[in-house]
């Protein structure tokens, strides 16, 4: 099958003094991937990001993990927001919003999307300690912060329970992968941007 949207993609490279990232993602491919930033925890979760958005994803970033990985997870998330902006063009013909339950064992994550144009995060986590492994849990709200603030998107995480560090984190991540995957969907019946303003820019 041809690529309904042929131009779907987006490629960014963002350099600071703290990190050096170089992305691309393909919003219709088939979820494949090749992740390197140097925090392992982190592959993992994007990883599972793009199997169950169905985008494929490489990205290679090298920051300043001698002092810790807060720069990295952050910028990392600063350059998807901007690479699926990029790609999203301007928006016809999208779904827009987006929703996805998803259990991991005891835990269940609950995810809203809307690709409304503006940045804003709502997150509800409850972890159980200040790690998982090595990796600083705190991490995974500012990583989603500036996802959706570069992004220009609303996103809304909600986990009413769960005990276990490592399956709160993982149902977060594939249900926000699986709420974006619908509100990037394309619409047979949606020949314009779903907006009454006509514009989904902010």
């Amino acid at each position: 099958m041809n690529n309904p949207t042929p131009g779907r993609t987006a490629e960014v490279s963002r350099q600071t003094t703290e990190t050096q990232i170089d992305f691309s993602l393909n919003l219709d491919g088939s979820g494949q991937y090749q992740v390197e930033t140097g925090v392992g925890f982190f592959d993992h979760m994007l990883e599972l990001f793009s199997r169950h958005a169905m985008i494929d994803l490489n990205v290679q970033a090298s920051g300043d993990l001698d002092i810790d990985a807060h720069h990295t997870v952050e910028d990392v998330g600063i350059v998807l927001g901007m690479a699926l902006e990029q790609a999203l063009g301007d928006k016809k013909g999208i779904t827009r919003y987006g929703f996805a339950s998803v259990p991991m064992d005891e835990a269940l994550a609950q995810v809203s999307i809307d690709l409304s144009g503006r940045g804003a995060l709502v997150c509800d986590i409850a972890f159980t300690s200040p790690m998982i492994g090595n990796f600083p849990a705190e991490l995974i709200e500012e990583f989603f912060r500036a996802f959706c603030m570069t992004g220009k998107f609303n996103l809304h995480i909600q986990v009413p329970y769960g005990t276990n560090n490592h399956h709160l984190a993982e149902a977060v991540f594939k249900a926000v992968a699986r709420a974006l995957r619908q509100a990037m969907s394309l619409d047979a019946r949606q020949g314009g941007v779903p907006s009454t303003k006509g514009t989904l820019r902010g």
